[in-house]
């Protein structure tokens, strides 16, 4: 007769810095009881950072994680058109955010907004 295992936990591992995501994975994966999810799986937990202000904190700007987006999608060259549809939000809002990243960075237009972040690493181009 066969012992029937207690399934594992499987736990999903969202970060955005992968130094951290690769640390967290090796702690865990050695876990009796714990499995990591393979990407798109359910899981039973998921360990999610979603707190993106607080790194562009350290970088001297104060950026809502909706500007990080824009931010990151500017540096891919990505028009405001193709920002509101990647981003489902209104061309308007695009315009908003824009502006927004201008004033907090102090920049004249949106190749001096990706400059100043990236100078300051607040992006990895």
């Amino acid at each position: 007769m066969t012992e029937e295992l207690s399934p594992a936990i499987v736990v999903a591992i969202e970060i955005g810095d992968p130094a951290l995501a690769d640390r967290m994975a090796s702690l865990l994966g050695g876990v009796a009881g714990l499995r990591l999810a393979a990407p798109g799986e359910a899981a039973t937990i998921a360990v999610v950072s979603r707190n993106q202000q607080s790194s562009t904190e350290l970088h001297g700007f104060d950026l809502t994680p909706r500007e990080l987006d824009v931010l990151t999608l500017l540096a891919e060259g990505a028009s405001n058109k193709t920002i509101a549809k990647q981003l489902g939000i209104s061309a308007h809002t695009v315009k908003f955010h824009v502006g927004s990243l201008l004033d907090k960075l102090d920049a004249t237009g949106r190749t001096d907004a990706v400059a100043h972040a990236a100078r300051r690493g607040v992006i990895n181009l």
